[in-house]
């Protein structure tokens, strides 16, 4: 079982940019696709971004291409959100998770689940 733990949330004022870092523990860290989640209130989680092992691979919600990066570095157990131009709608419960697989972007293939960070952007 991987543990999960994301930083960087905060408040941003809209334009503005944001890091948000996920820390991996456990044995089973790979070879398995890791991606990035969010959840607004009132509303389902949605899929950002995911990533698999070697990096080769990534894919984005629409509403997010272009704005947003997702990166890891398996050395260290970290993956990475990378979020510039933030918009009102950004604001949400941010959520790393490591999946079961090497690679999907169906939230039912992601075990592991941190406990979120809050991101608000103002407008």
């Amino acid at each position: 079982q991987v543990q999960l733990v994301e930083s960087g949330g905060g408040l941003v004022q809209a334009g503005g940019s944001l890091r948000l870092s996920c820390a991996a523990s456990g044995r089973t860290w790979g070879p398995y696709a890791m991606g990035w989640f969010r959840q607004a209130p009132g509303k389902e989680r949605e899929s950002l971004a995911v990533l698999n092992w070697s990096g080769s691979r990534s894919y984005y919600t629409d509403s997010v291409k272009g704005r947003f990066t997702i990166s890891r570095d398996n050395a260290k157990k970290m993956v990475y959100l990378q979020m510039n131009s933030l918009k009102p709608e950004d604001t949400a419960v941010y959520y790393c998770a490591c999946a079961t697989t090497y690679w999907s972007t169906s939230a039912a293939d992601f075990r592991s689940w941190g406990q979120g960070t809050q991101v608000t952007v103002s407008s």
